[in-house]
């Protein structure tokens, strides 16, 4: 999945449009976007989506982000959507494999009374959003077999850092930031599963974001999260890999199938070896 779409939960409008948005996924927001008392309005306007939606042949794969374990409510959250069977939640301000192995033991009672498959309800943690999370970054993995990607946030970070920014005059993340990105990013590595980039809040700039956007994928990140429609197709396209860059990858994997017992193979002059084979076989994945 390239493009993650956060949409209000209260706003029905909004869940309809995004729809149509061409996102490959959307998170149904109960946290940041939902005011404390609009919460239970918002959980059963999630619930009611949701169980319109999922049967459709044809839609994108739906998240709920639920409020954090630290708030007390996301066992409330819990009870108004897990029977709705969404494909997953997203847990806000995670903190580590403790977080997710917590999670994971409330999905499966809400799983069991409902009557749905153990495991059916994956989980998303965003894991660099408080100052502790930066220091378990490196510890989803093996946390629990729902766990399907990471991501990381700078907003509720900056706040609890007291920072009075996050970014420099030209958009681009300042020191902690990056330090926290670059965690996200190799957390999910050692945990084996996609990282997905943050969001990018000025969303009429499209130059910035496309640049931002354009850093993901160079880094190795395979989607990032949109606040706004708008930004769903440069998304899709940056995330999306070329016809060069795949014409590239599967010479690399073709040379190497001549010569299973290489280490290294040339190609135009240039020498590769096999983590560039792993390279160009994680690229061809994406095309799928």
């Amino acid at each position: 999945m390239r493009s993650f779409l956060f949409v209000p939960a209260d706003s029905r409008k909004k869940l309809e449009r995004a729809m149509t948005s061409g996102a490959d996924a959307l998170i149904i927001d109960l946290e940041d976007s939902i005011a404390l008392d609009g919460k239970a309005r918002a959980r059963e306007s999630a619930a009611a989506f949701l169980k319109s939606t999922l049967a459709a042949t044809s839609r994108p794969y739906l998240a709920v982000r639920v409020n954090g374990l630290q708030t007390g409510l996301t066992d409330a959250d819990l009870d108004a959507v897990a029977p709705a069977k969404p494909d997953a939640i997203m847990l806000p301000k995670a903190e580590g494999g403790t977080s997710v192995v917590h999670a994971a033991a409330k999905l499966a009672v809400r799983e069991a009374l409902s009557g749905l498959p153990d495991g059916s309800i994956k989980i998303l943690p965003i894991a660099t959003e408080t100052a502790a999370a930066l220091f378990l970054a490196g510890t989803f993995a093996s946390a629990s077999a729902r766990l399907i990607a990471l991501t990381w946030g700078a907003e509720d970070l900056s706040a609890e850092l007291g920072a009075q920014a996050n970014r420099d005059a030209q958009g681009r993340f300042l020191d902690p930031y990056r330090l926290a990105r670059a965690l996200c990013l190799a957390g999910a590595a050692a945990a084996s599963v996609p990282a997905i980039d943050t969001v990018y809040v000025d969303f009429r700039d499209e130059t910035g974001f496309r640049r931002e956007c354009e850093d993901a994928v160079r880094d190795g990140f395979s989607g990032k999260m949109a606040i706004h429609p708008a930004q769903v197709p440069i998304i899709n396209e940056v995330f999306t890999p070329n016809g060069e860059a795949l014409a590239h990858a599967q010479a690399i994997i073709d040379a190497f199938a001549k010569n299973p017992g290489a280490g290294v193979v040339g190609i135009g002059g240039v020498m590769y070896d096999r983590p560039h084979l792993a390279r160009a076989e994680r690229l061809l994945e994406r095309k799928s």
